[in-house]
């Protein structure tokens, strides 16, 4: 920690700890300090809540963050810098904004060709192949995202479509869980499939298959997906969970 870092600590007799947080944290500000810190352990709901209403952000866990005489233990990080705005209609919003949980977006688009077959593609970093499209970026539509994604995989300037899919993923060799949109991307002409220019280093082929073939390239969530999009054949949205339609 700089000297400008002021990390506190709250009495444990402290009747009203978001109120000592608050009165600390100004405190600490008006004499120099550009960053005060709290580390709250990962079961301590109620120091958590004060921070909270002291006007603390949450900035992450703090893996083995803090010792004690029952070993190393994980901590909740939270920090009020100054400046920060605690007081203007934002201020709470933007306490809670970062202390709620959040979900990653995943944007793909299904493309077909002349003779039915599903554009897959293969990439550099995993073993299982993909729809093209990828990450939504933070306040990015999540079709615009899908529109970047497929420029940026294989070149190809498109207006997406309605969404055939919205999938929640549960989380997965390591990923949490996510929120899917898959687009439909429609059918591309010969002209459109001989443009396609794949990403370097990030995309490895393209590959035109039929959702049967492509079944055992793809991870078992989005095989069933798949083989559902290619047997129904939807033209409005439908919701899934973890690969499969609901009801």
């Amino acid at each position: 920690m700089s000297e400008r870092t002021i990390r506190l600590d709250v009495p444990p007799d402290e009747g009203d700890p978001a109120s000592y947080l608050r009165a600390a944290s100004r405190r600490a500000v008006e004499q120099g300090a550009e960053r005060v810190e709290l580390l709250v352990g990962t079961t301590d709901g109620l120091l958590r809540r004060a921070a909270h209403r002291a006007g603390f952000l949450h900035e992450g866990v703090l893996r083995k963050g803090r010792t004690s005489a029952l070993g190393s233990e994980d901590v909740h990080l939270y920090a009020v810098v100054a400046g920060d705005d605690h007081e203007g209609p934002a201020g709470f919003s933007h306490v809670m904004n970062a202390a709620l949980p959040r979900t990653r977006v995943i944007a793909h688009a299904l493309f077909r060709d002349t003779s039915d077959h599903v554009l897959l593609l293969e990439v550099s970093y995993k073993s299982d192949w993909e729809l093209p499209g990828g990450i939504v970026e933070p306040h990015e539509p999540p079709r615009v995202g899908a529109e970047r994604e497929v420029l940026e995989e294989i070149g190809l300037v498109r207006v997406l479509g309605q969404p055939l899919v919205v999938d929640w993923l549960p989380p997965y060799l390591g990923w949490d869980d996510a929120v899917e949109f898959i687009f439909d991307g429609g059918v591309l002409m010969p002209d459109e499939v001989a443009a396609i220019r794949l990403s370097d280093g990030e995309i490895s082929s393209a590959h035109w298959m039929t959702a049967t073939e492509a079944a055992s390239r793809l991870s078992p969530l989005a095989a069933r997906r798949l083989l559902w999009l290619d047997e129904v054949r939807p033209t409005t949205a439908t919701y899934f969970e973890d690969g499969r339609p609901l009801g």
